[in-house]
């Protein structure tokens, strides 16, 4: 009868068996960290496709601001009757918690202010500091929701920063929003604030005997397209 030798002598299985236990547990363990690996890759892509959605709006040079304030005598109005920027907003929801972004800016010249009356005019634009501060910057920061743009106005309200004669800050506004015929987009906010918020002292005239008061009603009306 023919002799076969063993495969593998006696004292190498006890050193074999480790090795094979061994390198299971590495191919286990690279497996696991690829599938962990995918899922996170593939959560993440499904988030980033769903988490938000952009709009954008072109701002009409038809897009106008007011200025409302009054005296002890009368009531005075202060425009800019129309835009000569060419300016885009973005809109953007976040879908996992429903915070809507309005980002962008409009520019406007403190020398493009119109009260009717020259010398009011020139009043006013001295008061706001126009030859030290030459434009007035409204920043768009967010909105309370996502508008439907529909015929009828939306009333919602947003957060702006108002940069005005060297000093900026936050208001929140108060909005209308509606969208006509020839779709384009009416944004209308409106704000109560005071010369004092931007360290401004109201004008007076006659030696005081004209003085204008604290409280000012800031309008705008933009006027957009979706792009």
């Amino acid at each position: 009868m023919a002799w076969h030798k063993p495969l593998l002598p006696g004292w190498y299985l006890p050193k074999l068996i480790p090795d094979l236990i061994t390198k299971q547990m590495q191919y286990r363990n690279i497996l696991l960290i690829t599938l962990l690996l995918s899922s996170i890759a593939g959560f993440s892509m499904k988030n980033n496709t769903k988490r938000e959605e952009t709009k954008r709006w072109l701002v009409s040079q038809n897009s106008s601001l007011s200025v409302n304030g009054s005296t002890n005598i009368n009531n005075f109005s202060c425009v800019i009757p129309s835009y000569d920027q060419i300016d885009t907003l973005a809109v953007n929801k976040n879908n996992d918690d429903g915070v809507v972004i309005l980002s962008g800016m409009i520019s406007l010249s403190i020398n493009s202010f119109d009260c009717h009356n020259s010398g009011m005019t020139k009043q006013l634009q001295k008061t706001l500091k126009e030859k030290e501060f030459p434009v007035l910057f409204i920043r768009f920061l967010s909105l309370s929701k996502l508008p439907e743009l529909v015929a009828k106005p939306e009333f919602i309200t947003g957060l702006v920063n108002i940069k005005l004669a060297g000093v900026n800050k936050r208001f929140e506004i108060n909005y209308q929003i509606s969208q006509d015929a020839q779709k384009v987009i009416h944004l209308i906010g409106s704000r109560d604030l005071n010369f004092s918020d931007f360290k401004l002292t109201p004008p007076r005239k006659l030696g005081g005997m004209i003085q204008t008061k604290d409280l000012l009603t800031v309008e705008f009306h933009l006027k957009m397209k979706t792009i």
